[in-house]
Parts: structure tokens; sequence; C-alpha cells
């Protein structure tokens, strides 16, 4: 194929991919903004007055960050791993199969699909906290990157469930008991500095935390992790998670019958 027919193939699985977000935006970008809007009134008008500062910052500040990030990363796992899943289970994806599209291409289009929507909703999120707190950014780039790297790393931790669930039970058993707990135990609506010394070093065991804590120092200034570290995790996991992405792709585990 010419550079402009892969073009074409990106392009077109990734509008396909943000019109089926974007169609359905009642069930794919609402809720998300509501459940963000709820933590924002209960952890942070409620309870943040109580708990005072962290970090330096009043509790509202310090986790508006991270429920940004928290947004960004269940979005852009959800939409790859639903979208693919839906092409298996309709058999459309044997369309794709058979065209001269590479395999790369159709992961990167789905992978920007899922960056797409995690960024979309990410966005909303952050306009909704300026009702809340002030919102400054203390470095643009950092702040820009962490985020889509993030996204690109749970979009292709998406199409990985994908590949493998064979069932729409599947593609919520990863989020729900794997996800989900990292995330709250990542740094969102704390910091590690508060823990003991042993809770602390296997609080760096989990990748969110180095991700969240980027994000924040984007944002605020602060980190409880190196921002070097945080970057080195983010690359690898995307070089493995993109290489074992492409290796079940050509494979064609869990496609081919």
């Amino acid at each position: 194929m010419t550079i402009a027919q892969i073009w074409i193939a990106f392009t077109t699985i990734l509008v396909k991919e943000v019109r089926r977000f974007t169609r359905i935006w009642a069930q794919t970008m609402l809720p998300p903004a509501i459940t963000m809007a709820l933590y924002f009134v209960i952890f942070g008008n409620l309870i943040g007055p109580r708990i005072g500062e962290m970090g330096g910052y009043n509790y509202m500040d310090f986790i508006v960050p991270g429920l940004i990030m928290m947004s960004v990363i269940t979005n852009s796992y959800a939409n790859v791993v639903s979208s693919f899943f839906g092409m298996k289970f309709q058999r459309s994806i044997e369309e794709i199969l058979v065209s001269p599209v590479p395999n790369s291409i159709v992961l990167l289009g789905y992978v920007a699909g899922g960056v797409a929507r995690g960024l979309a909703v990410g966005f909303i999120v952050t306009l909704l906290s300026l009702g809340f707190t002030d919102l400054q950014v203390h470095h643009i780039g950092v702040t820009a990157t962490m985020v889509l790297l993030t996204a690109v790393v749970f979009s292709l931790g998406g199409f990985i469930n994908a590949v493998y669930a064979t069932k729409f039970d599947d593609i919520s058993i990863v989020p729900t008991f794997v996800l989900t707990p990292l995330t709250y135990l990542g740094g969102v609506f704390y910091s590690i500095s508060l823990l003991p010394e042993f809770w602390q070093g296997v609080s760096k065991i989990n990748p969110i935390l180095y991700m969240v804590n980027a994000f924040r120092y984007g944002i605020l200034g602060v980190s409880d992790v190196d921002i070097r570290v945080s970057y080195g995790m983010v690359m690898i996991f995307i070089v493995l998670l993109f290489s074992f992405s492409l290796y079940l792709l050509n494979r064609g585990k869990g496609i081919r019958s």
C-alpha cells in the first residue's frame, strides 16, 4: 500500500471510532462527566475542608489532576475494549482482516480512537473542575504529553482485553478487578508520603501512580515520584503493550477461528 492509502485506512478507522462514541454520547461521555462532578462535590467540597492541605495545596486542588487522569484512563480503555470486541462479536472484523491494510495500521486506528475518547472526556472533566477550583497549569508540556501517553497505554490495554475476551462479561473483569483498584490506589486521592515506608514501596509497584503524579506535576508542580522515572515507565509500557498487541493481531489470536 502507498502512504496515501495507509493514511486513508488509518483515518477511516479513526473517524469510525470517533463517530461511534460521539453518536452515543449520552452513554459514553455524559456518565463519566457526572461521576467526576460527584467526586468534586463529595470529596472536594464536603470532605476536603475537613482534610485540609495535602502536598502544599488544598484538597480540592490536589485531587483534580488525579480525577482528570482517572477519567482519561477509564474511557480510553473502555472505548477500545468495547469497540474491538463488538467487531469480533458481529464478525465484521473479518472485513478488516481480508483487506490489504497492515495490522499495525488497524491497531493504531483503534488506539487513536481510544485516545480521542479519553482526551474528550478528560477535557470535559477539566471544564467541570473549573467550577470548583481555579485550575492552573505549572508545565503545559508535561501535562499534555503525559495525558496523551497515558491514554495510549490504556487504549492498548483495552485492545489486549478485547482480543482475549470471548463473551461480554470478559470485557468487564479487568476494569472491575484490576483497573479500578489500581486507579484508586494510584495516588488519586492521597499522597503516598502519608503512608508508612513499606506501603510507599508497595505503592511504587503500581504504574498508575507514576502517571497520576506526573500529570499532577504538570498542573500543580508537585509529585511523589521522579518525573523522569514516570516517563520511562510509561514509554516502556507503550513499547511492550504495542508489541504484544501487534503480535496477537498478526497471529489472529481470538479473531481467526
